[in-house]
């Protein structure tokens, strides 16, 4: 990873690079610093199986997360079947292969910073 030295700032709020609306969410994605960040926003009732996987084309989710959760929460279900849960002020690394769905009756709103944000919800190729 490369890290630009110049000092930064934009906002994912009003600056987003580019914002991929989903089945019951949406992904916000900024490039900064070489650096990918997103912030994806998923409603109650969202999952990655419902959600993402036919965008994906994938049996599961095959991108790396480092989030952070500042929201609601989520329940993570890896293809070994390891399962865990992440809510509000947790920080969670879930490696590729797994399945998350809302578990919260709030959206669950989280900020992830790996380069693979760039091509996260998007179809094969694209």
């Amino acid at each position: 990873m490369t890290i630009t030295v110049q000092l930064q700032r934009r906002s994912l709020d009003t600056q987003a690079d580019e914002t991929r609306e989903i089945e019951l969410g949406r992904v916000d994605v900024i490039e900064l610093g070489g650096i990918h960040f997103s912030r994806a926003v998923f409603e109650p009732g969202w999952s990655w199986s419902r959600c993402v996987q036919p965008i994906a084309q994938t049996e599961s989710c095959e991108f790396p997360h480092a989030m952070y959760i500042t929201q609601g929460s989520l329940h993570v279900r890896m293809d070994d079947g390891t399962e865990l849960d992440i809510s509000a002020g947790d920080v969670a690394v879930i490696p590729p292969g797994h399945d998350a769905w809302v578990t919260s009756d709030v959206a669950c709103v989280g900020y992830d910073a790996t380069d693979e944000d760039a091509a996260y919800a998007t179809p094969p190729g694209a």
